[in-house]
């Protein structure tokens, strides 16, 4: 099992179950939001409340939640100080440790999200990529595998690195400055969190983008293309059978099955774009 395969498991699912069997009236699942959004947070929250229904769980009845939720990865230690660590999963098959789960595969699907850019603006032989903090061996792994996957498509990659808020208005301006003709961000804590301003800027430089996560095309955003996993996987899988006993390191780590490709047709139009039909029927949903 790849180091960053388990670190999109542990940081960057949208919501993880902890399950504590002590000695109480109900069994108690804490529920970890990160990143958090207001938008992301109820609709979460209410999909694993759904999932642990459909396995006969009902909150308050047989069922305890605990809710804790950021969007500011150095309080996670401190809201799951003994489940966020690496080296905690052996294999996807049989984890080992104390650990399961569902892989998300955000940035692991940055060569797909090139090719959709390459449909869409075939002119762009150019293309910007925002990342985060690159200090770890995991995110300098993903941005390898994207570069030799832009290679393979014939495109040149400027690798942008924002640790800060004030990081994105200096990105853009480099991506101006250097001519790129599409960027691809990529899915990290601080983009998420100001996808606002990321939006705001896109449709200022008119510079056509894909991102990781849907909610930027709900908000605006050209295109985003992400793995479908939702907390009520996590809540009708793998929460009932660990309430009833079973070892999580005897659980097998998912994989997502189903991909979300969402384009938004009136961010296009102002930005001078006409969809192929190709692209138009894979689309999963379009925003007129």
């Amino acid at each position: 099992m790849k180091r960053r395969e388990f670190i999109s498991l542990v940081g960057g699912a949208a919501a993880w179950p902890l399950v504590a069997r002590a000695q109480q009236p109900m069994p108690v699942v804490g529920f970890l939001n990160y990143p958090a959004s207001p938008e992301t947070d109820t609709g979460e929250a209410a999909e694993f409340r759904r999932g642990l229904k459909e396995a006969g769980y009902v909150e308050g009845q047989n069922v305890a939640i605990e809710f804790r939720r950021t969007n500011t990865q150095s309080e996670l230690p401190a809201l799951a100080a003994d489940l966020v660590k690496y080296g905690l999963a052996a294999s996807l098959n049989r984890p080992g440790g104390n650990v399961t789960g569902i892989i998300t595969l955000h940035n692991e699907l940055a060569g797909k999200r090139l090719d959709l850019l390459r449909e869409l603006v075939p002119q762009a032989t150019t293309v910007g990529y925002f990342a985060g903090d690159q200090g770890n061996e995991a995110q300098q792994e993903t941005t390898s595998d994207m570069l030799a996957a832009a290679r393979a498509l014939g495109r040149q990659v400027i690798v942008l690195e924002c640790r800060n808020v004030e990081d994105f208005d200096l990105a853009f301006a480099t991506l101006v400055e250097r001519g790129a003709g599409a960027l691809l961000v990529s899915a990290f804590p601080l983009a998420f969190g100001n996808r606002g301003k990321i939006l705001a800027l896109a449709a200022r430089y008119k510079i056509p983008a894909i991102y990781s996560q849907s909610p930027f095309a709900y908000g605006g955003g050209l295109m985003s293309y992400s793995a479908v996993v939702t907390s009520g996987q996590l809540g009708s899988y793998y929460v009932p059978q660990i309430l009833k006993g079973a070892k999580p390191a005897e659980l097998p780590i998912q994989r997502p099955t189903k991909f979300r490709l969402v384009i938004n047709l009136k961010t296009a139009k102002a930005l001078g774009l006409t969809v192929p039909d190709k692209l138009l029927v894979a689309a999963d949903e379009v925003i007129e």
